[in-house]
Parts: structure tokens; sequence; C-alpha cells
């Protein structure tokens, strides 16, 4: 159950998405946290991946390594795409893999060629962290790179601060309420001690003022 005052939030949220500045970019909205209680040289490291009602990184951008089936169908949902062909031509050159990599914040590729993938490009795509999600040929491209831009990572590396982007400027107060009630607990279910863990959490726009909700 949610430690966050409703009407905290609730200001919160209208205070992050109130009058300020317009940017030339659409501004994100990030939760951020700070921990407590917590030796990062002797308590275990978590990780989790938790996907979100609403999709909260529409700007994340995400190509697909086709094979033949799905070639068509992602280049008609307007999708950006590659195939074998344009691996081969990295020719396992570290720094075009890496230039190739940088290009895109995630991949997902067709099941039917993902395992060729290492052999082609060598592993500099996989130490880059940036190797594929397996995709069916019955799955529904669009729908998966809509799952990638709504899925939030907390990962507890060696600082006790974390942070995930949560919403968009655009989205309506409600859909940021509820994605960050839902990324707040799914953090405190990873924590040792659950709420006993949590020192602070903020919302704020990408150049907005953090606003405090616990």
């Amino acid at each position: 159950m949610s430690k966050i005052p409703p009407s905290q939030l609730a200001d919160a949220i209208k205070l992050v998405l109130g009058e300020r500045k317009k940017r030339n970019f659409k501004e994100s909205v990030d939760l951020q946290v700070n921990l407590k209680n917590y030796d990062v040289n002797k308590d275990k490291r978590f990780s989790g991946s938790l996907r979100l009602p609403n999709v909260c990184r529409p700007r994340l951008k995400v190509t697909v390594i086709c094979d033949l089936a799905h070639e068509e169908s992602a280049k008609k949902a307007g999708l950006t795409v590659s195939n074998m062909e344009d691996l081969k031509k990295l020719n396992k050159n570290k720094k075009l893999v890496k230039k190739y990599c940088a290009g895109a914040d995630a991949f997902l590729a067709s099941d039917s060629i993902i395992k060729t993938i290492p052999r082609v490009v060598g592993p500099h795509m996989n130490r880059a962290n940036k190797f594929p999600t397996a995709v069916a040929l019955a799955d529904n491209l669009t729908d998966k790179v809509s799952e990638i831009q709504s899925t939030v990572k907390f990962q507890l590396k060696k600082v006790l601060c974390l942070g995930c982007c949560i919403g968009h400027e655009e989205m309506k107060e409600e859909e940021i309420r509820q994605n960050t009630v839902l990324a707040l607990n799914f953090l405190v279910s990873l924590l040792k001690k659950g709420w006993q863990n949590l020192k602070s959490a903020y919302i704020k726009t990408s150049m907005g003022k953090p606003q405090r909700i616990y």
C-alpha cells in the first residue's frame, strides 16, 4: 500500500505540470528517490523492471532488427528498421557497432535471427547493454515498442539515489499519478525493509524544480 499522501501527490503534479517556460522539446516527468539504511558495499543489490499502464517515454528510440517476415510490417507501421545485411556492413568493427548502438535507446529483433546477431556484430552490442529483445512472428511490433517505452527499471548500484522517467509534460494528471504510485510502490517492493529504506521521493520535469512527494 502506498504511503504517499494523495493530496500531497496531487499538489505536486499540479506544480510540476503548471506554468513553466516553453521548451523546444517535450519534457519528461521524472521520479527521483533517495534511500537510507543501505550499505551498497555489503547489502545485496537489486534490480527490477515494471511496465506502466501509460506510455511514459514516447521519445525513446527503438530500432527493430527484422527478418523478411517482420520487415514489411515494421516499415508499414513507421518503425525504425534494420536487417541482417545492415549489421553485416558493420563488419564487427567496434567503433561502427558502438555508433550503431548509440543511434537507438533500445532494440527489438525477430526471434528467427536474434541468435545470429552476436556472430555478426561481435560482443560489442551486448557490452553496450543494448542487446535486442526477441519478438515472435505473431507479435504486434507497435505494441512491443510501446511496451519498451512504458517500462521503467530500478537498479541499485554504488549510490543511494535512483530515478526513472514516469511520464511527460503532455500527459494527464491522472496518468502521471497512476505511473508515480505504481513505480514507487514497485521500487519499495524491491527494498529489503520496504518503506523504511525510503528516505525521500520527488517528481520533476526535465528542466523543472523538484516537488517532494514523500
